[in-house]
């Protein structure tokens, strides 16, 4: 098969979230899906194909590295009393898995396909999305593998909180038991919801180390809700990511800075439950590693918009506008691995995303303008004019 080559010319403003830096005037080349040229358009290659992006900015396609997509029904009533001033808590989950348990198979997948097409549309190209609806053997069985058909990354998090009517030590036997049986050829990651309302340290710790022996990496759902051992334990583990992260002590923090454990943070959630927005700007100053994902999910996060998330970084978080557009591109891809190591390749040897370089997937946001700094200067404005996943549109 013949191999052909496109050049995406005419790019006013290429961020590449990389050593490269920022170019004006600019051009890319991607052969088979993977980047192999990046500079000035003046000195572009010829190609078999070329796209003239007309001046626009261009940036990495949005990582999303934590996402709950496989979901029926939602929780409209429940948000608006919080809104109302009722308290959030992790209770509300139940809510949603008898909504998803009810679903047929062919639900469920068109779901999900619509939500992957809805994030496309907002400039995302990689995507992490978990189980943890269902919350029985059949139902996150059935999630795992309707996931690994749509994404690139899956989670297995059947500890997501103890089922309604469920004795917590006998569902912790079921989700390290036949529940991970079911679940493990379909995912790469395991979590869990280390939170009150949820599981304990200890419990969060044998869900999770029964993971790693079936060789899945590690992610922490911690210290949403209030200060907790969410950080320390994945810190412990050597996990990939700890998400939400609002409460911190300040020996968190330094565990986050002086570890591999990406602190991921989750703007929109935050906003939609009234907590405190996490402090990216106090773990960024200190040393640590931050990625912005969405946590689209019908009770605390119902948007899949990695834009809104990134602007909000900017205009309430206290980060830059490079700070923010890295840590949802380069930082994400972190938190699931997919970062460059080497001459564009992942630890594993496939395309890295979360950046423009040569070796590296050609997964393209292409703005509406020719200045990135509307995502934060135009808040909520249309700004994704075109999606590209391994050199292909895709919205």
């Amino acid at each position: 098969m013949t191999s052909t080559a496109t050049l995406f010319t005419n790019i006013g403003e290429l961020r590449t979230v990389s050593d490269l830096g920022t170019l004006h005037d600019a051009a890319l080349v991607a052969e088979d899906g993977i980047i192999t040229w990046v500079g000035a358009a003046a000195d572009a290659p010829a190609c078999d194909t070329q796209v003239d992006l007309e001046g626009r900015a261009v940036l990495p396609g949005w990582v999303d590295s934590h996402t709950h997509m496989i979901f029926d029904g939602d929780r409209a009533a429940e948000f608006e009393a919080r809104m109302a001033g009722q308290d959030y808590a992790a209770g509300g989950i139940a809510i949603t898995m008898d909504a998803t348990r009810a679903a047929s198979p062919e639900r469920l997948r068109e779901l999900l396909d619509a939500r992957v097409h809805a994030a496309h549309l907002g400039g995302t190209t990689s995507l992490e999305t978990k189980t943890g609806y269902g919350l029985d053997v059949e139902s996150e069985a059935l999630a795992a593998q309707l996931a690994a058909d749509a994404v690139g990354d899956v989670t297995f998090l059947g500890a997501h909180v103890v089922p309604p009517g469920a004795d917590p030590e006998d569902y912790v036997d079921l989700v390290t038991g036949d529940m991970l049986d079911a679940v493990a050829p379909h995912v790469q990651w395991i979590d869990v919801f280390c939170e009150r309302g949820a599981f304990t340290e200890d419990q969060s710790r044998r869900v999770l180390r029964a993971g790693q022996e079936r060789g899945l990496g590690v992610r922490v759902h911690g210290n949403q809700l209030g200060e907790g051992a969410g950080v320390a334990l994945a810190v412990e583990l050597g996990a990939a990511s700890v998400d939400h992260v609002n409460y911190l002590t300040d020996t968190d923090v330094e565990a986050l800075a002086g570890s591999d454990t990406v602190a991921t943070v989750l703007p929109a959630c935050d906003l939609s439950t009234r907590q405190p927005l996490a402090p990216a700007r106090r773990l960024l100053d200190a040393g640590a590693t931050v990625a912005i994902a969405s946590n689209l999910n019908p009770g605390t996060s119902y948007t899949s918009s990695m834009n809104f998330c990134v602007g909000t970084a900017v205009l309430q978080m206290g980060l830059s506008l490079d700070e923010a557009i890295r840590a949802a591109t380069w930082g994400g891809a972190r938190a699931l691995w997919r970062h460059n190591v080497r001459g564009g390749k992942d630890r594993t040897g496939r395309p890295a995303v979360g950046t423009l370089v040569p070796g590296a997937a050609c997964d393209l946001h292409v703005l509406d303008t020719s200045h990135a700094i509307d995502l934060a200067y135009r808040p909520g404005m249309p700004l994704t004019h075109s999606t590209y996943v391994a050199g292909v549109r895709v919205a």
